[in-house]
């Protein structure tokens, strides 16, 4: 059982907190580049509890920085975002993307100290569509994560966010928890009316084993069911990554190039992102899962400025997420429309911070609790020596990492089994151009 100390150090990310200054040693995404436009708007951004604003200056550049100006702490927010920087409304003070103060407006030029001021400002990055912070020492600042699904061109990839009100680890284990798959998305679907979806065998066998491996990135695991013959098991894979990664298994494993991250926004609200390569799956596919979920994912209301502001859904915890009970009855297993959103209202229904005194973890939870112990001794580790986990330095740890499901003999490990449909993909083209480029 997790013990109320140890649900303390999982859960609090904020500065100064064993989990926060963990998850600050490594690159987290923040937002997609097209929110933020060359010498446009400055958009308050929440990460690890900060209160930060991030802008796109003259030049195309990426500054991401605590919003109080360093004069007198006025909001940076209401600041002019023009030639090369931005310049707070308040005394006219300008900062450029790296936190240096280019002027000190309202003060005499023998009298003008701007080097001596710096902006709390943290390196951002840019691949495919995405932006990065890292929010650790600025001085040692490692190289991106090849997460597969990142190293894609970006025309080639779709990126979805989602907020959620809850913290960040409980909706990661909402993920890693897979066997919810037969219940809550399709308890009233059985395989003989799925046609084209490989996740029909989950509907034949909702009790599913399991088995985990923890890896230099995180965690492996893989559920297993009786597969096509009796010779056969139909096994889904899927991982945990250091620091919020996962990769669910959302199809086979050798069309599923995709990735999830669960970015804490503070102690109670999480930022999901959805990163995939968008051919994966044909149209009629996509129709299919819809269906079965209800409807579409994704049905935003328009994002506002405030710190939790962007990528909100219209079905919330207030409106009970527009719950239809007679749908539920007759046509849908939760009365919820949208798979994403049926795992919203499960992991927020647990109140903010889920107290796991209350619980009774299962063998079905295996990934949950493994997962839980790792990221304790991981943090512990940094605590004690600065050991981090070997994938904060070496990004291309990342690379050839994917959830998926496949069949494969009853008598082979399931580790191999895993490397060789991994090997029957291909990964390896992809792999082989990033390292070109590089």
């Amino acid at each position: 059982m997790t013990t109320a100390a140890e649900n303390e150090i999982l859960t609090r990310v904020g500065a100064g907190t064993p989990m926060g200054e963990f998850m600050r040693q490594f690159w987290i995404p923040a937002a997609k580049s097209d929110e933020l436009k060359a010498d446009g708007d400055p958009m308050r951004l929440k990460l690890l509890g900060e209160k930060l604003i991030a802008f796109r200056d003259t030049s195309g550049r990426v500054g991401v920085m605590d919003h109080r100006c360093p004069h007198r702490c006025a909001s940076l927010f209401f600041g002019r975002n023009e030639e090369g920087g931005i310049r707070c409304v308040y005394h006219g003070w300008k900062f450029d993307t790296d936190g240096n103060c280019l002027d000190m407006a309202n003060v005499p030029p023998h009298q003008d100290f701007k080097h001596k001021v710096h902006a709390k400002a943290y390196k951002a990055a840019e691949r495919n569509g995405l932006i990065w912070v890292y929010m650790g020492d600025q001085a040692k600042v490692p190289a991106l994560p090849d997460l597969e699904a990142n190293l894609c061109p970006g025309e080639q990839v779709d990126i979805n966010f989602q907020f959620r009100e809850c913290n960040w680890l409980q909706a990661v284990e909402g993920e890693i928890d897979t066997s919810h798959l037969g219940f809550l998305h399709y308890g009233n679907v059985s395989e003989t009316n799925v046609t084209r979806d490989i996740n029909a065998f989950s509907m034949t066998n909702r009790a599913p084993e399991y088995m985990a491996s923890d890896t230099d990135y995180g965690l492996m695991y893989g559920a297993h069911r009786p597969g096509r013959t009796a010779d056969e098991l139909y096994w889904r894979v899927a991982h945990f990554m250091f620091p919020c990664w996962t990769m669910p298994p959302l199809d086979t494993l050798q069309a599923n190039v995709s990735a999830r991250g669960y970015v804490p926004l503070d102690d109670e609200n999480v930022m999901l992102v959805f990163i995939f390569k968008n051919d994966i799956r044909p149209p009629d596919v996509v129709k299919e899962r819809e269906a079965r979920g209800g409807g579409p994912d994704f049905n935003y209301v328009p994002n506002s400025t405030d710190w939790l502001g962007r990528w909100r859904l219209k079905e919330t915890r207030d409106n009970d997420y527009l719950i239809d009970r007679e749908m539920q009855r007759t046509e849908n297993y939760t009365g919820i429309r949208g798979i994403i959103l049926q795992d919203q209202a499960m992991t927020e229904s647990m109140d903010p911070i889920v107290d796991r005194t209350f619980e009774h973890l299962a063998p079905s939870d295996m990934a949950v609790a493994r997962t839980r112990r790792m990221l304790l001794r991981a943090v512990q580790d940094f605590q004690q020596s600065g050991t981090l986990p070997k994938l904060a330095s070496e990004p291309k740890l990342a690379r050839g990492v994917r959830g998926g499901a496949f069949f494969a003999p009853k008598s082979e490990d399931w580790l191999k089994s895993y490397d060789n449909e991994l090997k029957a993909s291909p990964l390896e083209l992809r792999i082989a151009q990033a390292q070109a480029a590089e």
